[in-house]
């Protein structure tokens, strides 16, 4: 059963959200947040597995809430989904480098949502259609706090290719059909990788992986591949 905290400013929203992710067998709400302090707290009473948190929020907003949640070494893992009317990109650069595993729009599909909670409660990223293309065409552009030089040294060649492939948005499927290896093969790269590199999550080695430009705006997942390697 995935637990989820929900914390948005407006209660019908919340009632909203609450009804849609109820109606799922493997998700269950533990809580409710009006604010970003409130969400913290609740966070770190309840544990949940996911948080579904708006961005705009008094007090504190999402970014910045998300940004205590990550600090707090008693709930640091706990996985947090941005979800907001707001579809700009300020707030994805700042929700994924704040550490949200990912970010859907209010007026997608109510399955996006339910895919996107369970996503991130297993540690995978997750962004909506409408958002992805932009952020692997833009990230580059927008990062600011680069990793020092030399962050990528310390990954081997294969673990390069599996970070570049995943930071196209890639499944661990299509990472193994593309590099000819099993899928438990992919895992264990992915998360050796993550730990070398001290990456939260998938969506952590996506930014890591614009940020230093193993992976450019623009490539296909192919041409990420080739241009390590090139």
């Amino acid at each position: 059963m995935i637990r989820v905290v929900l914390a948005d400013d407006q209660a019908m929203m919340r009632a909203g959200l609450r009804a849609l992710l109820e109606e799922s067998d493997d998700i269950r709400v533990v809580g409710e947040a009006a604010d970003g302090h409130e969400a913290v707290r609740r966070t770190a009473e309840l544990r949940p597995e996911v948080v579904v948190m708006d961005v705009r929020m008094p007090a504190l907003d999402g970014i910045e809430a998300t940004r205590a949640i990550r600090a707090d070494a008693r709930i640091a893992g706990v996985g947090i989904l941005i979800v907001t009317t707001f579809e700009l990109d300020e707030y994805i650069f700042a929700a994924l480098r704040a550490g949200a595993g990912g970010f859907v729009v209010k007026d997608n599909e109510p399955d996006d949502l339910l895919r996107a909670v369970r996503a991130v409660a297993a540690g995978a990223s997750m962004l909506a259609p409408s958002v992805t293309g932009r952020v692997v065409r833009e990230f580059a552009a927008h990062a600011r706090d680069r990793p020092p030089s030399g962050t990528l040294d310390r990954l081997t060649e294969r673990e390069r290719e599996v970070m570049a492939l995943a930071a196209q948005g890639l499944t661990n499927h299509q990472i193994a059909g593309r590099l000819y290896l099993s899928v438990a093969t992919v895992k264990t790269h992915l998360s050796r990788l993550m730990a070398k590199l001290g990456a939260r999550d998938r969506s952590h080695v996506v930014v890591i992986a614009y940020e230093t430009g193993l992976v450019r705006p623009g490539w296909t997942s192919r041409g990420a591949a080739r241009g390590r390697t090139g």
